[in-house]
């Protein structure tokens, strides 16, 4: 084991960690819930979610901050705007995908409330965590996690 003054700031350093700072609360996964369904103007999102009009405003600042969704004006007078999903915000996919297959197993009670269906063979869809490399299913049992060179120097520099 690494000495105290040698071990990284898992905290900071952790991907899991700044992702939550940008995805990490109730409202913004409703969002980009949203988002995915094909929610894009403020009004919209407002009357979906019951959500308080400043706290969306927040969140959807954050996520255009993080470059995660993008405001597209729609309107002139009065200036209205879409929220889409970028790039960023579109790879977030899959972990929605795995929070709907957690809450349908372990929190509905009995079927789902929605059906997600895979549009190129019409069934539905069963999200599955694959090895990118071999294509096997992924288990946690199956994992090895090793801290990278670079935590350990970033830790001995300070930064």
């Amino acid at each position: 084991m690494l000495p105290e003054v040698l071990r990284p700031d898992l905290t900071e350093m952790c991907t899991v960690a700044r992702t939550l700072e940008v995805v990490g609360d109730r409202w913004s996964v409703l969002i980009l819930r949203d988002a995915f369904y094909g929610v894009r103007r403020f009004e919209d999102f407002v009357e979906d979610l019951g959500i308080a009009r400043n706290v969306l405003t927040g969140r959807l600042n954050r996520f255009v901050d993080h470059e995660v969704m993008e405001r597209h004006l729609y309107e002139r007078h009065p200036p209205r705007y879409e929220y889409r999903l970028t790039a960023r915000g579109r790879d977030l996919l899959p972990v929605l995908l795995s929070l709907m297959k957690w809450g349908d197993r372990w929190t509905a009670d009995g079927d789902p409330p929605v059906r997600v269906e895979h549009r190129s063979c019409g069934h539905a869809l069963d999200p599955i965590l694959v090895c990118g490399h071999c294509r096997e299913d992924v288990a946690w049992r199956d994992l090895r996690v090793d801290p990278l060179p670079i935590a350990t120097t970033r830790s001995r520099r300070g930064a």
